[in-house]
Formats: C-alpha cells, sequence, structure tokens
C-alpha cells in the first residue's frame, strides 16, 4: 500500500504543469477512478479541507489521502511522492536550464501551457459544483466575486462558511429530535 500511494503521487507529481489546482483533476481519478480509495463525495470534503488548510492544496490533499489510507506514514509517503518529481525537474533546470529563461522558444512553449493549466484548475470547480443546488452555486460565485473585487480576506469567508455549515447541521439535527 505504501508504495501504490508512492507511486501514485509520484505520477501526479511528475507530469502535473501548472499549480496544485492543475493536480487535483489526476488526484482525483487516481484515487477515486482507479484505486477507488474514495468515494467521490469523500474525496471533495478532503479537497474542501485541503483548501482550507494552509499550504499548498495539492500537498495538503496528498496528506489528507496518505493520512487516510495508512496513517502518518502514509501521509508522508504521498507528500514525498508528489515532492520528489517536482524537486528533480526545479533542479535539473535550474542546472541545466537557467540560459534558456529569455528563449523565445522556451517562454512561447510556457505561454502555450497556460491556457491548459487553466482548464485543469477548471475541472475540479467545475465538477464540485455540479452536487451543489442553485442557492448554493450562487452564493460560491457571489463569495468568489466579493474575494476579486474587494480583496476581502477568504479567511474569514471559510470561517464564516464552516460556522454556517455546523449550525445548518445542529438547526436540521434538533429538527429530528422529539
Amino acid at each position: 500500500m505504501l508504495w501504490q500511494l508512492f507511486w501514485s503521487f509520484f505520477k501526479i507529481g511528475a507530469f502535473t504543469f501548472g499549480s496544485g489546482y492543475a493536480m487535483l483533476p489526476m488526484i482525483e481519478r487516481e484515487v477515486v477512478e482507479r484505486k477507488g480509495w474514495f468515494e467521490k463525495e469523500d474525496f471533495y470534503n478532503q479537497l474542501s479541507l485541503a483548501q482550507s488548510a494552509p499550504g499548498p492544496v495539492a500537498l495538503n490533499t496528498a496528506v489528507f489521502v496518505g493520512y487516510k489510507m495508512r496513517g502518518w506514514i502514509g501521509a508522508l509517503v504521498a507528500v514525498l511522492g508528489t515532492v520528489v518529481p517536482c524537486f528533480a525537474i526545479i533542479l535539473l533546470i535550474a542546472m541545466f536550464l537557467g540560459g534558456f529563461r529569455d528563449n523565445r522558444y522556451v517562454a512561447a512553449a510556457f505561454q502555450g501551457l497556460r491556457p491548459a493549466v487553466v482548464a485543469l484548475i477548471a475541472v475540479p470547480f467545475v465538477r464540485m459544483l455540479k452536487p451543489l443546488r442553485w442557492p448554493m452555486v450562487f452564493l460560491a460565485i457571489a463569495v468568489a466575486l466579493l474575494i476579486w473585487q474587494t480583496g476581502f480576506s477568504p479567511i474569514w469567508l471559510i470561517l464564516a462558511g464552516i460556522l454556517a455549515g455546523v449550525v445548518e447541521v445542529l438547526v436540521k439535527n434538533r429538527r429530528r429530535m422529539p
């Protein structure tokens, strides 16, 4: 199991360009569809936690997946699987390609990668919106616009969302009680 965790996250770390958000569709495909380690809804819950925790979302997701599978050692193995290929690639680039930074072909290649990275980031967002009711979709859009237009700290909105979710569950449980 530890080797499978490492290898799964190693492949994801080695073949994903862009941000941690670009890794999320690959992580979902690997841990939900291929390996069956998570149900889709459980994965989205873990993803919500990973996005709320400080640090890079891909590493946080690796921690949560690894921890669920094999405890702390699983979390460490999944993180190493994610980080080792990235570290090796960056090290090689720093060692050998530093002189190519101003090369117009290299710049064009990175420019061409941008639309693909945007699409990879959009996929988990759209997938997370699908099971939501319309009022929640509008709320998500309103919150995104609020952050984008005003610079309002997302930390306060995350805390408000957590509080609203807890209150909703408490109210529903109170209604069920005789």
